[in-house]
């Protein structure tokens, strides 16, 4: 066991199992796996709109589907034991987290909206390449300001769709 002393002259025990965890979830090979299940699934999900593809390998397609799932499922479980409650302190593995979630809620007849909400998986890119994160970062932070410089644009386009005359699309089809 790894001893941290916590500033009150006690020493807090770290299993040294979760330290190898967290190397192991942290190593490069590890992160590079996760980003080529995420890409394999992303194509095994955008195969799984093409009629002839299911038609001729769908069951493949599900196990595909299936595997990749719950490797993400596995992937998860490790950082979750690895950093416990704390995993949740990073935005991004709180959208990892919420995508993979979502993906294990069964898909009834009422829910078949939910299964399209699987090609979300695919933007998990987004958290596991850091210069995606930083374009993603920018962007979410740019939108204010561009908000500035639309409102005024979209009031001065409504305040000039108001001026135009209001007719029916279809005069010849008019009931009066």
């Amino acid at each position: 066991m790894q001893g941290n002393a916590d500033g009150f002259g006690s020493v807090s025990a770290e299993p040294a199992w979760r330290d190898r965890l967290r190397a192991f979830v942290e190593m490069e090979a590890f992160q590079h796996f996760i980003v080529a299940v995420i890409v394999v699934n992303a194509v095994v999900i955008g195969l799984e709109t093409w009629q002839a593809a299911v038609l001729s390998v769908g069951p493949v397609l599900e196990v595909l589907d299936g595997v990749a799932l719950a490797i993400f499922v596995v992937e998860i479980a490790l950082k979750l034991a690895a950093y416990r409650l704390s995993y949740f302190r990073n935005p991004w593995n709180v959208f990892d987290f919420s995508i993979v979630a979502v993906a294990l809620i069964p898909a009834g007849e009422g829910l078949s909206v939910l299964r399209a909400l699987r090609v979300l998986r695919a933007m998990r890119l987004i958290s596991m390449i850091p210069r995606m994160r930083l374009v993603v970062q920018g962007l979410l932070g740019a939108i204010p300001a561009m908000g500035a410089v639309l409102a005024p644009f979209a009031r001065v386009l409504l305040s000039l769709l108001h001026l135009l005359p209001c007719r029916p699309p279809f005069p010849s089809r008019a009931p009066f």
